[in-house]
């Protein structure tokens, strides 16, 4: 895909954009990165102590993890997690002398994990991640069409546990969600979910569930199947509203008023007043929806200042066990 719309070199986090729902003076004011850090409890926190570093191919107590561990993953291969929609896993070779933090990506509508690996684009944003010292895991959220469900996040749960006993974790986990991914994305950052996320990107993305069953009959259809509904989805399995309810979260945004598909004033510009002053970034490109200026190094790099940012900021969780599966409940 050629990019025909050129990201700036340098857009100051939250740059205002014309027609925005909140004001220039507010947006500067929110997400300005000199804002103090000390009104977050984390922001306090010292940077989490490295583990002593452990050979690739150590297993159990000798790689510093509770219980046993498959073989380590081999640094510039993907590894299949198993499973009929099996998610990949790649962890970059620094993470044998320095442990890293793991960045979980949600997949566009109709795609899934391989999709991911095989594009030119979303590679961009991948190698960038994985030459700063972060592993990827590119989920497959129970199939091409989950759009944030329970089950889905059920599926990437298992993923996620799977996956950090895998390599070198430090027990950091960042969410990316493109497109459709944003609602697993968002989702899995809010109480109940089978991993702790410290910060959540947004690329072009989904936000509020109630919008996308609105939008289109396809699109109804496809999640009252995920969600095993015959009707809209419950209030309470929206993500967006929970999110609001919330703390403020750690958010980098993604996404274009020219953009059609998602509406960025009923999805994730809905965020900007919840965004976590001093670390958060909103970046408005322009064109259509998921364009190449989407996935450009200048972005990718943005991408990664962010992850960088909390990585200074957040102590690692208890390494997490592997969930269970949640059961279907039919009519649900």
């Amino acid at each position: 895909m050629k990019v025909p719309f050129p990201v700036p070199a340098y857009l100051p986090p939250c740059a205002a954009r014309p027609g925005s729902l909140l004001s220039r003076s507010f947006r500067a004011a929110l997400l300005t990165l000199s804002a103090g850090l000390a009104a977050h409890p984390a922001a306090a926190q010292a940077a989490p102590a490295r583990p002593a570093a452990a050979a690739p191919g150590s297993t159990g107590a000798a790689a510093g993890r509770p219980g046993g561990t498959p073989e380590w993953v081999r640094p510039g291969e993907w590894v299949s997690l198993g499973g009929v929609r099996p998610s990949l896993l790649q962890a970059p070779a620094g993470c044998a002398a320095r442990a890293c933090s793991v960045v979980v990506v949600s997949h566009p509508r109709g795609q899934d994990a391989e999709r991911l690996r095989d594009s030119p684009q979303v590679q961009v944003l991948i190698q960038a991640l994985l030459r700063a010292n972060f592993a990827v895991l590119l989920g497959s959220d129970g199939g091409p069409d989950s759009w944030g469900s329970p089950a889905g996040l059920g599926h990437l749960g298992v993923a996620h546990a799977t996956a950090t006993r895998r390599f070198h974790w430090n027990g950091h986990t960042y969410a990316l969600g493109l497109s459709m991914g944003g609602l697993m994305a968002l989702r899995s950052a809010l109480p109940g979910a089978p991993y702790p996320v410290q910060g959540v990107a947004l690329i072009d993305a989904w936000t509020d569930l109630e919008v996308a069953w609105g939008s289109a009959l396809s699109r109804r259809s496809e999640i009252e199947a995920a969600y095993r509904s015959a009707t809209r989805p419950e209030p309470g399995l929206n993500p967006l509203p929970a999110a609001l309810r919330g703390a403020p979260l750690p958010l980098f945004v993604v996404s274009s008023l020219d953009d059609t598909t998602v509406k960025a004033s009923l999805n994730s510009d809905r965020l900007l007043a919840h965004a976590l002053p001093g670390v958060s970034e909103f970046l408005p490109v322009t064109g259509p929806h998921l364009g190449g200026n989407r996935f450009t190094p200048a972005v990718a790099q943005r991408l990664v200042k962010f992850f960088e940012r909390l990585d200074t900021l957040e102590s690692p969780p208890a390494t997490p066990e592997i969930p269970s599966l949640p059961s279907a409940r039919p009519g649900h």
